[in-house]
């Protein structure tokens, strides 16, 4: 796209943002969750036959541009700050592409992470895409019923949580599949609402869990995008904080490994002390989850 890059929006102007996508968006798309979820599930197998196939969409030509193998190929924490301004992208079955940005992370380094499902290099069948080449897909069942969406990076059993999306493309999809999960009668949710969660932005994305170990850099129906017209977010501008809903992991739950964009709408979770530290450049290795402020009322899950 032609013309001056734009500054990364995570602070007040965010919200305005949100909006302008909105109106963009709401006269082009009026589909039902039952349209969208026509065959969401691919095996495996047939997704990566699918990649030999992949339409002009992926070319190098578009406007869009497809983040490819070697960006997944850096360290756990370096990967889930380069997340923050990338956009994911869900292309469902009737050709309806959903689009989010990235705006808050969680890094879960395996090993010695007690906090991670591959602590100890545990590895489980329910695991294995955190052991799999950077940039796959590992989806994982919360509480017998919600679904959380990682993205493995460099380092045995490392993977990024993807917590929080700014709603770019496709609200009115969105809010008729995350309405599908809720109550008769709730409320209409906002856009900063659709995506500020993990569980959240799967049902908002229509994320299945055959997804799981799926490769992010080539698959047709799920991908990320850079964003041409944004500059990477500054040092500044993001705010280092412990991961939400592992308490009973001691130490290791107050390592500031989650990361989200300051001042943005859609975070899930806001942490005032860890923006306070960050501000002053006095980031602490065991940061304590005090001061935490909720923009969402609902309780963050927890890695089981």
């Amino acid at each position: 796209m032609a013309g001056r890059k734009r500054k990364m929006l995570p602070v007040t102007d965010a919200e305005a943002t949100i909006v302008k996508h909105k109106h963009q968006t709401d006269l082009s798309l009026n589909v039902s969750p039952a349209k969208l979820k026509n065959n969401p599930c691919e095996t495996l197998e047939n997704a990566q036959n699918c990649e030999a196939e992949l339409s002009h969409y992926f070319t190098n030509n578009n406007l869009h541009q497809r983040l490819e193998e070697d960006f997944f190929k850096q360290s756990c924490i370096s990967l889930a700050k380069a997340f923050l301004g990338k956009v994911l992208v869900r292309r469902c079955a009737d050709g309806t592409e959903l689009r989010g940005r990235i705006v808050e992370t969680e890094a879960y380094l395996g090993g010695e992470d007690k906090a991670s499902h591959s602590a100890g290099g545990k590895r489980t069948e329910r695991n294995t895409a955190m052991f799999m080449k950077p940039g796959t897909i590992y989806v994982y069942l919360i509480y017998g019923i919600y679904l959380c969406m990682n993205v493995s990076s460099k380092g045995d059993g490392a993977a990024v949580l993807l917590r929080s999306l700014e709603p770019l493309q496709g609200q009115p999809a969105m809010r008729q599949l995350r309405a599908a999960r809720r109550r008769e009668g709730a409320r209409l949710l906002k856009d900063k609402e659709l995506c500020n969660g993990p569980s959240k932005l799967c049902q908002a994305l229509n994320i299945p869990r055959c997804f799981d170990r799926r490769n992010l850099a080539a698959d047709p129906e799920v991908w990320l995008e850079n964003d041409p017209n944004i500059n990477p977010a500054e040092p500044n501008d993001i705010v280092s904080a412990p991961r939400i809903g592992i308490e009973s992991h001691g130490e290791w739950a107050k390592k500031p490994w989650r990361f989200y964009l300051r001042g943005h709408p859609c975070v899930s979770v806001v942490n005032k002390e860890a923006e306070r530290q960050s501000v002053s450049g006095n980031v602490t290795s065991n940061l304590v989850p005090s001061e935490v402020q909720s923009h969402t009322g609902q309780h963050n899950v927890k890695k089981a």
